[in-house]
């Protein structure tokens, strides 16, 4: 595994700046690694990580890990926890990684002589060790063959729309297979 300054440069560099949210995000994919074994994480497919937020955190785990959801090893869960699940698929070895709320007001006591909070917080979360930055746990993951990388196991057609659908994310109703969307979980409204 790299270094924290040499994951933290090519952290910043994908994500465009850096910002509290990218050193809990790299210290997050480096300690959830560590825990299951995997020292080098971008060789091969054997690492899923599960994120829970959309936030800066998402993009350096993604930097540290190589997961993408592109390659079907990153998934998003949208809880809006600063957490992460590493899931380690040759030995189902999984932990989940949270960041701690009172990591914030240590960052504060510590390096209050530093003007903004951003500023705190970004030497906080360099310099403390994990226990003060992060609570985490095992865990076991139930990951269904449809969900793991690779080709797609299953392909449908959507009845109303024609859509494709693939790996048994359809619906059935009244005898129709239809995608999330014509059954009603749209996200989305078409206004032409």
């Amino acid at each position: 595994m790299r270094t924290l300054a040499e994951y933290l440069a090519e952290a910043e560099k994908n994500h465009g700046h850096m910002c509290p949210g990218q050193v809990l995000g790299v210290r997050m994919a480096m300690l959830g690694c560590r825990l299951i074994g995997i020292e080098e994480p971008k060789v091969g497919k054997r690492l899923i990580v599960f994120v829970e937020i959309d936030r800066c955190a998402a993009d350096a785990i993604n930097t540290v890990t190589g997961c993408r959801l592109g390659k079907r090893t990153l998934k998003y869960r949208d809880f809006g926890k600063l957490a992460a699940t590493f899931l380690n698929t040759e030995s189902d070895e999984a932990v989940r990684v949270v960041a701690l709320e009172s990591s914030r007001e240590v960052a504060k006591h510590l390096f209050s002589h530093l003007p903004a909070k951003k500023d705190q917080q970004l030497e906080a979360y360099k310099t403390l060790p994990d226990e003060n930055l992060f609570r985490w746990q095992r865990v076991r993951v139930s990951l269904p063959d449809a969900d793991r990388p690779g080709h797609p196991l299953a392909r449908v057609t959507c009845a109303e729309c024609g859509e494709g659908i693939n790996d048994h994310r359809e619906v059935a109703r009244e005898g129709q297979t239809l995608c999330r969307a014509c059954a009603g979980e749209r996200y989305y409204e078409a206004i032409d």
